[in-house]
């Protein structure tokens, strides 16, 4: 399915956002970056866009962020979404600058989109009120960022491309990518998981996205799907998530002390969110598939990104303990 900003067709009466972002990591030391290019529209109100940007370096502790706002946003043809007359993220291409920050970045993908949500009709359907997709679950970067004080150069980083747009965040969520791995190069993983609020209950945990083993992508979670388990907090997650044909994949995600980055985001209603993102994270997969009773069955594969995992937690709380970065949104 082609890429597209819904922005630009949403009613003036309606609120809503909508972010296109990227990540991509190092292939050798715990450094990265977590780049989005976001619109926010209250209702009956024009949408102003956001560029964010936040650069991870575990030996340096706290990541670098800023963020910069105007009411300067298209989706002309050849891009995704353009913020300025300088920022601007397409196919195999972001250019950016915010504030001190700058980057020219080239991406190339072998990988289809991944629409997270398996059901077409989702994605008009009124539920879930976020909606999210990856237009590159698993990319190559090639480029550069500049900051205040160095220059990344960018030489075959492993990373992603995602969006996602709706009417409201979820109460909480969860978003995991994993990218890396030194047994199976090729492998990644991509999951959000979800609680929303319908009819003043918290849901359960709901969970949508895909694992790509050997090179065949697996369907993760999805409506129906039993035996998520989520332990969760802003250093570290622990899932167990159920996938198609009876495999379970249980993942466990740490965050180096201190390189968490900490973010504002509002709700187009008014409300808030704390979020907390760490894409230099380490993370293990413990792969299970289904064994059939009376068979061996396949045997159990362990994967490790020690730093090649992205984790962020949603949240209303604000005594998480990680700073936030001093930017209003909304």
């Amino acid at each position: 399915m082609a890429v597209s900003a819904v922005f630009p067709n949403t009613d003036l009466g309606a609120g809503m956002y909508e972010s296109f972002y990227l990540r991509a990591v190092s292939p050798d030391e715990p450094v990265g970056a977590w780049i989005r290019y976001t619109v926010h529209k209250r209702p009956g109100q024009a949408p102003s866009g956001s560029l964010w940007c936040t650069v991870f370096d575990a030996s340096a502790g706290a990541p670098f962020m800023h963020k910069r706002t105007t009411t300067e946003l298209a989706a002309p043809a050849g891009s995704w979404i353009e913020i300025g007359a300088d920022s601007r993220l397409g196919a195999g291409l972001a250019e950016g600058v915010c504030g001190p920050a700058r980057w020219s970045l080239r991406f190339n993908t072998d990988e289809p989109e991944l629409r997270h949500l398996k059901q077409a009709w989702l994605y008009k359907a009124p539920l879930p009120r976020t909606k999210l997709s990856s237009p590159a679950p698993a990319a190559s970067f090639d480029g550069t960022i500049e900051l205040p004080d160095r220059t990344l150069e960018l030489r075959g980083w492993r990373g992603m491309v995602g969006h996602n747009w709706g009417s409201e965040h979820a109460e909480r969520w969860i978003w995991l990518h994993g990218i890396g791995f030194e047994e199976d190069p090729s492998a990644w993983l991509d999951v959000a998981l979800g609680r929303v609020l319908l009819a003043g209950r918290l849901t359960p945990w709901m969970a949508s996205g895909a694992i790509s083993l050997d090179g065949r992508r697996l369907r993760l979670g999805g409506l129906g799907a039993r035996g998520l388990k989520v332990a969760e907090s802003p250093a570290r997650c622990t899932l167990s998530l159920p996938g198609e044909g009876g495999l379970t994949v249980e993942a466990h995600v740490d965050t180096p002390q201190g390189t968490a980055a900490g973010w504002r985001y509002a709700d187009p209603d008014g409300g808030e969110h704390d979020v907390v993102n760490c894409s230099i994270a380490a993370l293990a997969l413990n792969v299970r598939p289904r064994t059939l009773k009376g068979t061996s069955g396949s045997a159990a594969r362990t994967l490790h990104a020690p730093h090649g995992g992205a984790y962020e937690l949603g949240m209303r709380e604000r005594d998480h303990g990680v700073p936030l970065a001093p930017f209003t949104d909304g």
